[in-house]
């Protein structure tokens, strides 16, 4: 789009000094579609320029104490969002409570426009009280206060609420990766992925992780002894249980156990 306008400006910008070259400069030259033409280009550069430069953040990533301000603001994009919906309906309410109320008594409330940016100036700490009583004397700081209350210690206080949680929990969650620590180690690694040696690295840690998951497994059955032998205390206890009532002792069935399958020890594998 700024290559077209570009070209676009230059062509206008031909047409009117060739204009200029065959009147000699005594014939009336419309310049309002050169200015305007002038105009949309300074505005498109403008904004290429301001896009252009917030993408030199995406180098911060090497770095994770600078990804926090991006990570932070994507983490509370939702809270943000809907923080902003919020405080619009809030501020527009207020624009036309104080327009309403001053628009023939404060010059700063003369218009919309005005009055948005006096809110605004209220919002930062700087504003003219003695305007705002003087204009009436109940209403003025009536008004005030109550904009004060809500703008300032509820809307700017929740602001900062969501802002300071969400930059804690990408603190804790920020994970320690190489491309976020060192920049040179990053593109080593990427070159040594490139020309196929970091491949072998990568299966080697992948061997060491499987052979230490590997040392840190048991097998089931070296538990069952131990889980046979608590099956059978409790079932001694069940039965022993049921005997004390009677005279005549009986074998427990523990004891049968190892009659029966000529055990005198506890079960091994």
């Amino acid at each position: 789009t700024s290559v077209g306008i570009y070209i676009w400006r230059y062509n206008e910008a031909n047409r009117v000094g060739d204009l200029f070259k065959q009147t000699n400069g005594y014939a009336y030259i419309n310049l309002q579609l050169a200015v305007y033409i002038n105009d949309i280009y300074t505005y498109i550069i403008g904004f290429s320029c301001f896009f252009g430069t917030l993408k030199l953040v995406r180098f911060c990533r090497f770095t994770r104490r600078l990804t926090l301000l991006i990570e932070t603001i994507r983490y509370a994009r939702k809270d943000l969002l809907l923080f902003g919906m919020m405080f619009s309906v809030i501020f527009i309410a207020f624009i036309c409570l104080f327009y309403l109320l001053f628009v023939s008594s404060l010059s700063t409330c003369s218009t919309i426009m005005e009055t948005a940016q006096m809110l605004f100036e209220i919002l930062l700490m700087d504003f003219d009280g003695n305007a705002i009583v003087n204009a009436s004397p109940f209403l003025g700081p009536f008004s005030f206060t109550l904009f004060i209350l809500l703008g300032v210690f509820v809307c700017l206080s929740m602001l900062l609420t969501i802002i300071n949680d969400s930059f804690k929990c990408v603190r804790n969650n920020m994970d320690e990766n190489l491309s976020e620590d060192d920049p040179f180690a990053y593109m080593l690694h990427k070159f040594q992925n490139w020309i196929g040696f970091g491949r072998q690295s990568e299966i080697k840690r992948f061997e060491e992780d499987e052979a230490r998951r590997r040392s840190t497994y048991f097998e089931p059955v070296e538990h069952f002894p131990d889980k046979m032998n608590q099956l059978l205390d409790a079932l001694d206890k069940l039965y022993v249980d049921q005997q004390t009532s009677m005279f005549e002792p009986k074998s427990t069935a523990r004891t049968i156990y190892k009659k029966r399958y000529g055990m005198n020890k506890k079960i091994v594998v």
